[in-house]
Order: C-alpha cells, then structure tokens, then sequence
C-alpha cells in the first residue's frame, strides 16, 4: 500500500506546500523591490566605496565648504604592530549593521574608526563647515570653531564629528578614554578647532589660515582635548579590523604634544593626474639636475 505525501494535498503536506508557495513569491516581491540581503549589500558597497573627488586649494590653505580627508600620518612607531594600524590612517564612519536586516535604507553609525586607505571615498571623506556664519570659500583660520560633516557616502543626511567628556557609562571601548561619534545635531560639542603644531609657535599663529596637507592638531572646543589615534587599540566594524579614535592629550617628557595627536587636512591635487596631494610627487630637495632633464 503506498504511503501518503505531499501530492495528496490534505494536512500537514497541504501546509507544506503553501508554505513554499508563499516564500517563493516573498522571495520574488522582494527582489523585483531590491530588498534581497545580497542586492542592498551591492548597493552599499557601491556607494559607500564610490570614488570622491576632493576639493582642490589653489591657494594651500582650508576653506569653508571643501571636501577633504582627515589623516593621521604614518610614525613608524613600536605600537603600530599590526598591517591596519601601519601606514597613513584616515578617518572613516561605520556602518549601523542592524539596518543591513531591516528594508529601512541602511543607517551611518555613530562609531568612528581609522582605516589603513588615503584613497577618497565616500566613507573617509569629510566636509569642513562652517560655526559662526562664514561663507563657502573662506579659510578657516587657527582658533576659529569648525564642524567636520559628512554623509558616509549612503545618506542624504549631514552627520557631525562629536565629543563628549567620558562618564561610567559613556567611553571608547578599548582604551576606555574620551569617546568620538557621529550625530546629526550642531551643537557645541561639534565644534573643534585647528591649532599650530609648534607650541611656542602657537599663540602667534592665531588668526593665521590654516595651510593644507600639513600636520596640525584638532581640538575638541567642549573638552579641550585633541583628536587622537593611539594605535594600539583596535575595534571590529563591519569592514573588519580598525584603529579606535579618541580624544585624548598624548604629551611626552617637555609636555608637547606626541603623534598621536598630528593631523593632516588632505585636499585634492591640481594636477590632470588627479588624486589626492599625497599622490603628488614630492619636489626635489636640491632642485632638477642638468643631468636629470637631459
């Protein structure tokens, strides 16, 4: 006697089936929609990873409005022991990983890392706004507040670069010292400031333009601590291994202020080549020999 199954259609088969029915076309509703996991993981590796193209400075200095990298560069210290904190570091904004489940468009996150890449994209890229009203082409000058916006490439929506003081429950995860993160109100714990690198410099150079691509200290104006990236504390993001970024005064023995605290404003290069000014290359110390043109 043969045994029942699911071509009898009664029951349990019956519910088995339908079951299958439904998946099937919720499957198909969702990919005609581009809700498929893998469809919006496309979408977000093609913008989030899509090619930005800096602001060039004509003049050398930072302007309201331009479009730039904030990059720690490379020390060649003991502490970087890994192949993800060696090299030149750029900040970069993470990803809510939640919303990549969710059919919400995927969110920015409120962390913050630094990656091992100086190529402009959407996720490392920032733009220089403006605090007290100045204008789109404006330099921005050393002790004048600032904001450091972006969108991380995916959203429509102006995410701040912000800092508060750490309490018990609000801290970096790693080092466990004053925390970095991105929101979507201007308020004064946004603010930062661009001082000299030299100390007994300092105080001259307020007031002065800040210049580009070249090493300068960014402080928080609430807590009055300079942004860091101590590189020997990482954080997994949903790109994989990174360097955490803190506020924090890293001082040695004369009370100046270490590398873990120098920052460089990368532009865009002028040359046809394109790229950025890291990509440049560097002039000749004693200038072109005859031997070299010939």
């Amino acid at each position: 006697m043969a045994a029942y199954g699911r071509g009898v259609r009664v029951g349990n088969w019956l519910e088995d089936l339908h079951e299958q029915e439904e998946l099937l076309r919720d499957f198909i509703s969702r990919r005609e929609r581009g809700q498929l996991l893998m469809q919006r993981l496309a979408r977000l590796q093609e913008n989030i990873f899509k090619k930005v193209k800096l602001s060039v400075s004509i003049d050398g200095l930072v302007h309201f409005g331009d479009t730039v990298m904030i990059m720690n560069p490379d020390t060649k210290t003991p502490e970087a022991k890994d192949d993800e904190t060696r090299g030149d570091l750029t900040l970069a904004v993470d990803m809510e990983e939640i919303s990549l489940f969710s059919d919400d468009p995927p969110q920015v996150s409120r962390g913050l890392s630094a990656v091992n890449s100086v190529n402009p994209v959407g996720r490392n890229s920032f733009c220089i706004v403006s605090a007290d009203g100045s204008g789109v082409g404006e330099p921005l000058r050393f002790g004048q507040n600032f904001l450091l916006g972006t969108t991380g490439g995916i959203s429509d929506t102006m995410f701040y670069l912000g800092s508060d003081h750490k309490t018990f429950t609000a801290f970096a995860k790693k080092s466990r010292l004053q925390p970095v993160f991105l929101t979507g109100e201007d308020s004064y714990l946004t603010c930062w400031q661009a001082a000299f690198l030299d100390p007994q410099l300092r105080l001259e150079y307020e007031g002065f333009p800040v210049p580009a691509n070249t090493k300068i200290l960014i402080t928080h104006c609430y807590t009055n601590r300079n942004l860091a990236i101590p590189r020997n504390f990482c954080v997994w993001s949903y790109f994989g291994k990174e360097c955490e970024v803190v506020c924090h005064n890293y001082l040695d023995s004369h009370k100046v202020e270490e590398y873990k605290n120098y920052w460089e404003i990368i532009t865009g290069n002028p040359g046809a080549e394109g790229g950025t000014m890291i990509d440049r290359p560097k002039p000749h110390p004693d200038g072109y020999k005859n031997e070299e043109l010939s």
